[in-house]
């Protein structure tokens, strides 16, 4: 068991039978956030014992998953601590050791009921009408001679758990408050499955008490099993952790968050193009604040204002656009070289060679772009044009600037870049209000023409700066090609 000499411990622990849902997630971001904001420890625990559903890829994707969102836990899969193993395939034999005592302690018996007798059992319920449906107890006065004997005979079994049959089993949760169950409302849950393996309800606390965790923090969807979990430390003699039920993610319209709607797992939003900084910030914002009304922010400065009481119990909507303004922020705030390397990735993949532009331009381009874009791939798609030439243009605005009289104003305005022995930004701001109080223009008037010319496009970057990373030369001679469309 794992000392943990008062400190925090606490855990992650999914089942690996498919994508880290972003509800999960942000479980184990609140995890991660409270372990490291008390100085105590974040392990994750693999809760691998249903066989069925069991996949190898989901766990190879979580664990990815996991490490792009910059949660890396203190111990589990690949940093074993002193509380491995770390997978709950692994501890079968812990399982049968503690299970036993259980056993030996009159707290827990054998059950032969086939699938089919309880199929009629609950069959027989519904038609009754019964207020409580559940297992009817029906071997739970079984002696242990005599189920020995039926399992030695070759009986197949499960193990449950003897739930007392009347009083209160009632819990404090640090967000939702004092909770009570009446116990007949309980159902002699199974502890140890017909293969021997065994059940979530009994393995998360057996693990969870030798590994030494102090606070469970999960989704809300767990609250009805929390009383099973207090009789099962209350049946070992063991003090539970304290418990904490998060509040559950929302869609839009008020529904559980699916992938049938849309993106809900990490691995959709990273390929959309969302940052991990992005993904925690938002996640984390969704039930809990930092006491003021910051909403971009760090993780350092996440984990320093984290605390477990500023976790609303109240269900929160997931907002996508919200995600998306806070993804261009990150952006906006990402280390310019990491943002070059995706940039020319990308542009790679449109089949524009960078390899030979000098780093200083790839930067500037960087500088212009990243305030305007939402997803990192926007990046490569917005630069195209300062490498290559436009081949057509956008349709709504060449019915806009290429219209009447631009063609004049286009012209004018090559002359007077063509002028220009020093071409930089000032420069060529400088020119243009030269050119618009020569002409009795404004300088508005002037730039839809040229900018659709040059980059093809009617948004983008400040224009004169624009056109000092595209060049003189090529700016006069794009805008020599677009001429001829204009009237």
């Amino acid at each position: 068991m794992s000392e943990n000499n008062g400190k925090v411990r606490v855990r992650f622990a999914p089942s690996p039978t498919g994508y880290l849902h972003v509800g999960g997630a942000r479980t184990a971001i609140y995890n991660y956030f409270f372990a490291k904001a008390m100085g105590g420890t974040f392990y994750l625990r693999i809760e691998d014992t249903d066989r069925k559903r069991y996949n190898e890829t989901a766990l190879h994707d979580l664990l990815r998953d996991l490490k792009w969102l910059g949660l890396q836990w203190d111990e589990g899969p690949g940093c074993e601590g002193d509380c491995g193993p770390y997978f709950q395939s692994d501890r079968l034999e812990i399982y049968h050791r503690e299970i036993k005592k259980l056993l030996d302690s009159g707290d827990a018996y054998y059950c032969f009921c086939t699938e089919e007798r309880l199929q009629e059992v609950r069959a027989e319920q519904e038609k009754s009408h019964v207020p409580v449906t559940g297992y009817d107890r029906h071997c739970r006065n079984i002696s242990r001679e005599e189920a020995e004997a039926r399992i030695a005979a070759g009986e197949k079994y499960v193990i449950r758990l003897k739930v007392p049959e009347t009083g209160v089993t009632e819990f404090d949760d640090m967000i939702r408050g004092h909770i009570e169950y009446q116990n007949e409302l309980l159902d002699d849950l199974v502890l140890i499955k017909r293969d021997g393996y065994p059940t979530y309800h009994f393995a998360s606390v057996v693990d969870d008490h030798l590994m030494g965790t102090t606070h469970v923090l999960r989704g809300d969807e767990w609250i009805s099993s929390t009383p099973k979990h207090e009789l099962l430390y209350k049946a070992f003699g063991w003090k539970p952790p304290v418990w904490c039920h998060l509040p559950v993610i929302l869609d839009k319209n008020g529904g559980k968050l699916s992938k049938r709607k849309g993106a809900a797992s990490v691995g959709d939003f990273r390929d959309l193009g969302y940052l991990p900084e992005t993904l925690v910030n938002y996640l984390a914002l969704l039930g809990w604040n930092p006491g003021d009304d910051r909403e971009v922010m760090t993780l350092k400065e996440m984990i320093d204002a984290f605390t477990l009481e500023r976790i609303n119990p109240k269900s929160a909507m997931f907002d996508e656009k919200k995600l998306q303004w806070m993804n261009g922020q990150h952006i906006h705030m990402c280390d310019d070289t990491f943002l070059a390397g995706i940039m020319k990735e990308g542009l790679t993949g449109l089949g524009i060679d960078v390899s030979a532009e000098p780093e200083a331009r790839i930067a500037e381009i960087v500088k212009l772009l990243k305030p305007r874009a939402h997803f990192v791939q926007d990046l490569a798609q917005m630069a195209t044009y300062f490498f290559r030439a436009p081949t057509e243009y956008d349709e709504k605005g060449k019915a806009k600037h290429f219209g009447t009289g631009s063609k004049q104003i286009a012209t004018e305005v090559r002359e007077g870049l063509a002028a220009l022995t020093d071409f930089t930004t000032p420069v060529i701001e400088k020119m243009f209000y030269d050119l618009a109080a020569a002409t009795g223009r404004k300088v508005g008037d002037m730039v839809g023409a040229v900018r659709l010319a040059v980059s093809g496009v009617t948004a983008g970057p400040g224009l004169w700066e624009l056109f000092e990373v595209v060049g003189k030369e090529e700016v006069l001679r794009r805008i020599d090609v677009a001429l001829p469309l204009m009237g």
